[in-house]
């Protein structure tokens, strides 16, 4: 008899739940995540060409302000991960989050529709910069946006499949189909923003461009209390780093004990699995040898436990689980590193990309001009199409060389992304050596089209679609169940990390080749593209991709994946442990 049915068969296994809302929940849950990106999108994509038009920055103060705020909305995340499966559970997180989004989104609108509130005009050559109180607001504003996107991101998917139910064919199949209407709708929503909500903020008004996915917002707000008659609502079980840091504390505390063989299995303490958190499907992991000075904080010694065969102290004898899952931390550092440098070209896109389509010819034809912004669409949209081939053919080419079920592993897949990152950075610098020459050539140059920068784009894409995609995967895998949506998390701190380090890269490239920094020679970024290098800031940054490209190689070759231990016992306590939901 399997764990299934052996739990159907014994009602004392079962605990009681509501039923799961299912997909009768799901339009509230995807028209709140909907909305919030939106929001948040509408304000990214064209953000770098808000601040240079309307709040007339130069080119190094954008970016680096820009650099700043996404580096704090990727890194939110993880507080709002761990506030939410700690103590105020993932429904609360959310409802609170949307309401600071909208707060951010309003206060945005009002930036562009109050003049008190932003620079005057430019008369002429004469650009007056912002006050200020009128950076503070904006930068206030950023940071209620910043505070909304960290409750709704990472709370976001793991609410959704929190209202079905993982031990039934129905609910692991509601479970797959989530997904796949997520990512949708994800990209419908790019595609959305990167052309009529850019286009509206460009060429019609800033403050309708800013109204409309405020307005949205609000009735995302709407939308997801309306269902809260449907949800399933799941307990939180208190911060998940105790039981790390207790670990480190019992190891630390028996690091003089001498280490017992591994075989010898009764000398760890090694009790049934303990429930996971509402839909995680906890899976035992078996002891390692790598990290073994983490293993003493599982021997057991003389009084450490109860008749009934619990711990005294947890502090001072830790379970083989917990062990394992702080290793499984410890191990993902070193390739979450190498991730940080991976994600610095995507950067670009955003920031001197833009600044590149400006200087360029964007007409669509006599009476169309498309906004600068519009042009990363490009990255996204292959993305949209290059995700389905590589399922249906190359996966299936791959695995018949490699017998791997996903055709690579996600190590290699992150690697082939870096690839993809260089060769970026490389054809972006030389697409921009030929734009400059162009502009400054004789009889006042020749403006390029656009368009030139689609292999940028296109490679970039490509890069997102083996890079970032394939560390999504890897921390999912590798994280330990119960803490998957730190892993999502993780990912988050991994862009947000890459905005600074770029942020650094451009004020130190800014004052070491700035006006005396460089025997007086001309900026590399200078407001005026045609007057700077920026070309030679790209191979700066492919050059740091490339090397870290190495540092990927070897961090991925002394990886050891994390393990698992599969038999009918565990299997039954693997149900168990995942059936946790609670009705409010």
């Amino acid at each position: 008899m399997d764990a299934h049915h052996q739990i159907k068969a014994n009602p004392k296994l079962r605990k009681s739940k509501r039923e799961p809302g299912g997909w009768k929940s799901m339009p509230y849950i995807l028209g709140n995540e909907t909305f919030e990106r939106l929001a948040s999108m509408g304000l990214l994509a064209n953000f770098m060409v808000y601040l240079r038009k309307v709040y007339h920055m130069d080119q190094v103060s954008a970016t680096s302000l820009m650099g700043l705020w996404t580096g704090v909305t990727n890194f939110l995340p993880l507080l709002g991960a761990f506030l939410s499966d700690a103590y105020a559970g993932r429904y609360w997180t959310i409802a609170v989050a949307s309401f600071f989004s909208f707060l951010g989104m309003t206060s945005m609108t009002l930036t562009a529709w109050l003049p008190q509130l932003h620079p005057p005009t430019c008369s002429g050559a004469n650009c007056e910069g912002p006050t200020a109180s009128q950076l503070g607001f904006l930068v206030m504003s950023l940071c209620l946006v910043s505070i909304g996107s960290a409750g709704i991101r990472p709370c976001s998917i793991p609410f959704g499949v929190d209202q079905f139910d993982p031990t039934t064919d129905k609910g692991r199949k509601g479970i797959a189909s989530f997904y796949n209407w997520y990512y949708a709708t994800f990209s419908v929503v790019l595609v959305f923003t990167l052309t009529i909500v850019v286009y509206i903020q460009d060429s019609v008004s800033w403050v309708l461009g800013y109204g409309i996915p405020t307005v949205l917002m609000f009735c995302s707000i709407v939308l997801f209390f309306m269902g809260t008659h449907v949800y399933v609502f799941i307990k939180p079980e208190g911060s998940i780093f105790t039981g790390l840091a207790q670990v480190a504390v019992a190891a630390y505390k028996k690091r003089h004990l001498e280490l017992p063989s591994l075989d010898d299995r009764t000398a760890f303490y090694d009790p049934p699995l303990e429930p996971g958190s509402g839909s995680v499907v906890l899976s035992k992991l078996p002891l390692t040898n790598q990290f073994s000075f983490l293993n003493k904080a599982a021997i057991v010694v003389e009084k450490e436990l109860n008749p009934d065969g619990t711990r005294i102290n947890k502090w001072n004898l830790s379970s083989i689980q917990q062990v394992e899952e702080l290793k499984c931390l410890v191990r993902v550092g070193p390739i979450w590193v190498t991730g940080i440098l991976s994600l610095t070209p995507i950067i670009q896109q955003a920031t001197f990309s833009i600044s590149q389509a400006l200087q360029m010819d964007r007409h669509m034809g006599p009476n169309f001009q498309m906004p600068p912004a519009s042009i990363i669409v490009i990255s996204f949209l292959t993305i949209t199409f290059f995700i389905p081939l590589y399922d249906q053919f190359l996966v299936p080419a791959f695995r018949k060389f490699t017998h791997h079920p996903n055709g690579i592993t996600e190590l290699q897949r992150m690697a082939v992304g870096i690839i993809f990152a260089v060769l970026s950075m490389i054809v972006a610098g030389i697409v921009e050596n030929e734009r400059r020459n162009r502009a400054n050539g004789p009889n006042g140059g020749s403006i390029m089209s656009v368009f030139w920068l689609t292999p940028q784009f296109f490679l970039m894409g490509l890069c997102e679609a083996f890079n970032i995609i394939g560390q999504i995967e890897f921390f999912n895998k590798e994280f330990p169940e119960h803490m998957r949506t730190m892993g999502n998390a993780f990912s988050s701190c991994s862009i947000a990390l890459s905005s600074y380090v770029n942020t650094a890269m451009v004020l130190i490239v800014h004052r070491t080749t700035g006006s005396g920094g460089a025997h007086g020679k001309p900026d590399w970024l200078a407001n005026d593209l045609n007057k700077g290098r920026l070309d030679y800031f790209y191979y700066v940054v492919a050059a740091t991709a490339f090397f870290n490209f190495f540092f990927f190689i070897y961090c991925a070759k002394n990886y050891h994946y994390k393990g698992k231990v599969s038999d009918s016992q565990q299997d039954l306590e693997l149900v168990i442990a995942s059936d946790k939901k609670l009705d409010v």
